[in-house]
């Protein structure tokens, strides 16, 4: 016959299992923290990451464009007779040849236009800003140096350039018609240039003519540099064959000086705008001062009533 177990060892049975039961759940879970965090972050490592929404690109800063070339400025840029020295003085007017062999016409629109930058020295189009000019004699072969600074915009000085160095190929050799209606063989060259500003352009104009009812033919070097967003033009010659040296010399002269005078500052100045008064200085604080009197003046009355008080006791 078999023994039925009893009650309490039932219980206590099941108590034991519970107790099993419960570590077993316990280990498990322990096991899923520790070793499933390692697949929790593979899964989240193949998964791209969201963007941030408070992230963002980059913002690009604003190119800040240089306060345009003053009046001031563009004369301080000028170069000066000592600069180019002999055969080199100040002009006194321009060349009798300017009339008589560059206001000339053309039928060809570039070709037209080429002589009537070269008469009014807008090689690069009609300024708008800034612009001053120096002009010198060499009274020894008779020519005349014309050196110019003027305020533009980069885009443009970009496009004039770039229109001028067509010139020798469209412009190479092409007939102008003079004031009077005589007939000028005109060409055109291309003139190297020194490594001077940041883009430039060189010419040679020849044109052949009459000056005073006899032959005469105008040899000129023509020259525009761009630095920073102003430029330099330059104008050679005479009635016989320019040296290029003066040319290149006026524009690497030319260019280092505007920048120099680009770049200096002008310290703003120290006196104070009429009708404001000037900011008190640390001895002169009268607010200050009346504010201690006030203070001190209670501490004066205090005692005095002290002294009041004591006066009535004895």
């Amino acid at each position: 016959m078999t023994r039925r177990p009893s009650p309490r060892a039932v219980r206590l049975l099941a108590s034991v299992l519970g107790t099993v039961t419960l570590l077993t759940m316990a280990a498990c879970m322990h096991d899923d923290g520790n070793g499933g965090a390692g697949d929790t972050t593979e899964r989240r490592q193949a998964r791209p990451a969201a963007a941030s929404p408070k992230a963002s690109a980059p913002i690009a800063k604003a190119a800040t464009a240089p306060p345009a070339l003053t009046d001031v400025q563009a004369q301080s840029a000028l170069l000066t007779d000592a600069d180019l020295g002999a055969p080199w003085t100040r002009t006194e007017g321009a060349a009798l040849w300017r009339d008589a062999l560059l206001k000339a016409t053309t039928d060809n629109a570039d070709c037209g236009r080429l002589l009537d930058a070269v008469y009014t020295e807008e090689l690069l189009g009609e300024p708008t800003g800034a612009r001053a000019v120096a002009g010198f004699d060499d009274y020894d072969e008779g020519g005349q140096l014309r050196y110019q600074v003027t305020a533009a915009h980069r885009a443009d000085v970009d496009k004039g350039l770039a229109w001028l160095k067509t010139m020798p190929q469209k412009c190479a050799r092409f007939t102008a018609t003079s004031p009077r209606g005589a007939k000028q063989e005109v060409r055109v060259t291309e003139v190297g240039l020194p490594e001077a500003g940041e883009a430039r352009q060189g010419l040679r104009l020849a044109t052949r003519g009459e000056l005073d009812g006899a032959p005469a033919t105008l040899t000129l070097d023509l020259a525009a540099v761009r630095v920073g967003d102003d430029a330099i033009l330059v104008t050679n010659g005479g009635l016989t064959e320019p040296r290029t040296e003066y040319t290149v010399h006026a524009l690497q002269v030319g260019a280092e000086r505007l920048k120099q005078t680009r770049n200096e500052t002008s310290t703003p100045p120290q006196t104070p705008v009429q009708g404001q008064s000037p900011t008190p200085t640390p001895t002169q604080t009268p607010d200050r001062e009346q504010a201690q009197e006030d203070v001190q003046e209670p501490e004066t009355d205090t005692e005095t009533d002290q002294d009041a008080e004591d006066q009535d006791v004895y």
